[in-house]
């Protein structure tokens, strides 16, 4: 079987689409779709059950797509084995991140790394789904709990803290309150927690004491927006409001205490770009322990 027939029903199994095969791939839809045509022509057999909305695996792909994902590891370790060594690192890294994570501490840390190995291209995308790392969506995983399933190799970043915050200009048309009572008097930002992804992201309701939030948003960013806008008081991660004069800690005894996990697929964690890629983010998050957790 010729592998990049391989990888583009990989990806199309992946991704339920061609379209989402071919973007995955970074290549025309029209090579995928001829590319699985080739392979079924080799195998005898239809793959796909294809529709107008996307495509389905037929037994035949089901069982397949074992053998495929095997291929694909062993082709992950050639990889390794070949360029492990190598100086000048390149290729494309994807990472899966929260929102905050990634805009107010992930883009900054990457910049000296990127200096030192500019063939390496760096995808970040939202935070992903637990089956990401099974599905190669993503290299890396950094999530707000330890994933348990799946070939995965997992390690503890950081924990970090949260609390209430207002913007300065908000305070001094405001009065600051004095405990958690005085909350109600205040429109409270929150998170949208219908969207939450996470159990990890119910935190709103233990630091505003139960009180209503008048103002939800469904990213981290939103809600920093939120609050440096003069919207409400609002609950902001300290290592993101550090770096930021224009607000102010509201109740500062009353705060949340979470966690930054780092994930990748067996496969790949000796990937020469990856590992390296891992190793970085660990020592800029160590190298920042006491901005995630004052």
């Amino acid at each position: 079987m010729d592998w990049d027939h391989v990888r583009s029903f990989l990806a199309v199994a992946r991704k339920g689409q061609f379209l989402g095969g071919a973007r995955l791939l970074r290549i025309n839809q029209a090579t995928v779709a001829r590319r699985v045509s080739a392979l079924e022509a080799t195998l005898g057999t239809t793959l796909f059950e294809r529709s107008t909305s996307g495509v389905i695996l037929t037994d035949a792909g089901k069982r397949l797509l074992a053998h495929a994902e095997r291929m694909e590891s062993e082709m992950l370790q050639a990889e390794a084995d070949v360029r492990g060594q190598d100086v000048q690192l390149s290729g494309q890294v994807r990472i899966g991140a929260p929102d905050g994570f990634a805009t107010f501490f992930l883009m900054r840390a990457l910049a000296g790394f990127l200096q030192r190995h500019p063939g390496i291209d760096i995808q970040i995308v939202p935070m992903p789904l637990p089956a990401s790392l099974a599905r190669r969506e993503v290299d890396i995983a950094i999530t707000l709990e330890n994933p348990v399933a799946g070939r995965v190799v997992t390690r503890k970043l950081t924990d970090y803290s949260l609390g209430i915050f207002g913007a300065r200009g908000y305070l001094k048309r405001h009065p600051k309150p004095a405990g958690v009572a005085d909350l109600s008097g205040h429109r409270l930002i929150g998170y949208a927690e219908s969207y939450a992804v996470s159990p990890a992201l119910g935190y709103i309701a233990d630091l505003f004491g139960g009180h209503r939030t008048a103002f939800e948003c469904a990213s981290a960013v939103g809600q920093v927006e939120a609050v440096r806008s003069g919207l409400g008081l609002g609950v902001l991660h300290h290592f993101i409001s550090s770096g930021m004069s224009e607000v102010v800690a509201v109740l500062p005894e009353r705060r949340a205490i979470r966690s930054y996990w780092l994930s990748l697929h067996e496969d790949v964690r000796a990937v020469a770009r990856i590992r390296a890629t891992v190793d970085h983010i660990a020592t800029a998050v160590e190298n920042n322990r006491a901005r995630f957790l004052p």
